[in-house]
């Protein structure tokens, strides 16, 4: 066993893990935080991608024991996020979203767009996407949600509304 401790959606964790545990299986079995999906667990459908120190990563391939003193974050820490407001109301509004279960991690892909590349395109937001599988929507509706997005902030037009 080995002993874990990092920042969990803003609260410390200290946890005796075995050293093959993922931080997907972590999160999940460990702390109830069912959110984070897991897809394929091989890294490529993107339905596990969680923010670490400000980063989205594959939370199936990353082992949980090397994230010591590290922030993570689940879907669930975003409930009161500006940006993952705005988000979540552009995925219903463009029909970005069907069986849900891309959803958390291609939301957690979509901040990290809007944050680090507000004058992103559609091709960038493709390339951009481009780890994150869905098998339902076609990903044009998740496209101009977050095209959406960008825009509205360029423009400065979203007032947040806390009551989605």
């Amino acid at each position: 066993m080995t002993q874990v401790s990092l920042t969990l959606n803003g609260n410390k964790v200290k946890n005796e893990v075995e050293p093959r545990t993922s931080l997907a299986d972590f999160v999940r079995d460990h702390h109830d935080l069912t959110g984070t999906n897991l897809g394929c667990e091989q890294g490529v459908c993107g339905a596990c991608t969680m923010i670490v120190d400000g980063i989205p990563i594959r939370s199936c391939l990353v082992r949980v024991a090397t994230c010591g003193g590290t922030h993570v974050q689940t879907i669930e820490s975003f409930d009161d996020d500006e940006i993952m407001i705005q988000l979540r109301a552009a995925f219903s509004t463009h029909h970005a979203l069907q069986c849900g279960y891309c959803t958390p991690g291609m939301l957690a892909t979509a901040r990290d767009i809007v944050m680090r590349l507000p004058d992103a395109d559609t091709n960038q937001i493709r390339l951009e996407l481009s780890g994150n599988l869905c098998r339902c929507t076609g990903y044009t509706g998740i496209i101009h949600a977050i095209s959406s997005v960008l825009k509205s902030r360029k423009e400065n037009i979203f007032a947040p509304n806390t009551a989605i």
